[in-house]
Formats: structure tokens, sequence, C-alpha cells
């Protein structure tokens, strides 16, 4: 683990590796909070989470009745084989409908919530746009998207991070396989791009991360 989630876990040390790795380090999470009242009070919801694969997010999540799929969009996009050369100013190409085709398809299934985390900070800049298209287009009306975003670009609590959910207002983070990071969103950027949603509700931290739920 990094130094920084080593301080806020006593300096238990980690190495980096596919996955996840190391100890859990909770931080109070307003947007979870939020969303765990719906997921408590609603049965039978379909849950996209995002990130490498999560027992513990799992297990809690169908305990609740819930339904639950798995995307590791970061790791899908910094490694798998999208780019196809760069344009007339230098600006990687990639193969965006093959990449949603392979990490977003879901054979017509429509979501309820996704867990969307940090992703949208890592993803190369040409699949942004198309990433929050394509959850619209599978999400149900009212639907909720939780996502998170840091606000300083340098730093280490700028590392890639997994984040596993827990039945209190906390959520843990844990290192994750490492890509830079690769933006900052201001508020004004996350209404931009998330235009045509029906609204959303931003949720206050004392860290360096901001927390979103925006509803399709």
């Amino acid at each position: 683990m990094l130094r920084w989630l080593d301080k806020r876990h006593g300096n238990q040390a980690a190495t980096p590796s596919r996955g996840v790795t190391g100890p859990k380090v909770g931080r109070h999470s307003g947007g979870w909070t939020a969303l765990r009242k719906r997921l408590e009070a609603e049965p039978g919801l379909r849950v996209l989470d995002t990130g490498f694969t999560s027992p513990t997010n799992i297990n809690y999540l169908t305990n609740l009745g819930h339904s639950v799929y798995m995307a590791d969009l970061v790791h899908d996009a910094c490694t798998g084989d999208w780019k196809r050369g760069e344009d007339e100013d230098g600006k990687p190409v990639y193969d965006v409908n093959g990449f949603l085709d392979s990490s977003l398809s879901f054979s017509e299934k429509k979501f309820d919530i996704v867990l969307l985390w940090t992703t949208l900070d890592y993803l190369p800049e040409a699949l942004v746009a198309a990433v929050v298209q394509r959850l619209a287009d599978v999400m149900n009306p009212g639907g909720s998207v939780l996502a998170l975003f840091h606000t300083r670009m340098q730093g280490e609590e700028t590392v890639h991070c997994r984040f596993h959910v827990t039945p209190g207002d906390d959520v843990e983070m844990q290192l994750a396989e490492q890509f830079p990071i690769q933006r900052v969103f201001t508020n004004r950027s996350i209404e931009k791009l998330f235009a045509g949603w029906s609204g959303h509700r931003q949720f206050l931290a004392k860290d360096s991360l901001s927390e979103v739920i925006m509803t399709r």
C-alpha cells in the first residue's frame, strides 16, 4: 500500500498487483449512505459495480435481494488493445464502439444502480463521454449512478483504489491495479458530462474526493 493508505491504516505494507491488495481503509461516504437507503428499501434491483470483482460487494448486495453485474472498466480500457493509432494532432484514436461492446454490453438488461466510483478519472479521454452515454442507455429511468471524483491531479491520494461497500456509512478503499489519474472534473464539467440526466445530488467530503449521485 502506498504511504497515504499506510498512514491511514497504521503503516501496513503491501505490493501493488493485478486486482486488489493490502488492507481496506474506511472513509465516510455521504453518497453511499444515501444510496444504501434505496438499496435497503427496494429489493430486486439490478446493480452494476465497476472495478475488480469485490466478493464483499457481491455478498452484501445479493443478501439484500439484488442482482449484481461487474465491469472492470479502468483495467479493460487501459490494458485492452483499443488504440488505433493517432489523429492529425497526435492524439490517440480508440476503437470506442469495440470497447463499449466488450465491457458494457449486457444483452439488453437495464440497471437501477451503478457504482461507478472513481472510474471516470482514470479512463482515456476518448472513452469518457461514450461510457456515460452507454450507462444512460442501459439504465432504467430513475436509476442512480454513484460517482466519485478526485479534486487534485497530484499526491498520494490520487492512487487508483477499489471501493468496498459496508452496512454502515463508510466505504472501504483498497489499493488496486495502478493506472495514472487522467483528469480532474469541476462541478461544471460533471454537469456538462451528464447533461440530459434528470438530476444530481452532490455530497461534501473532507478528503480529496467529491461525491455525486446522478439520476437517470
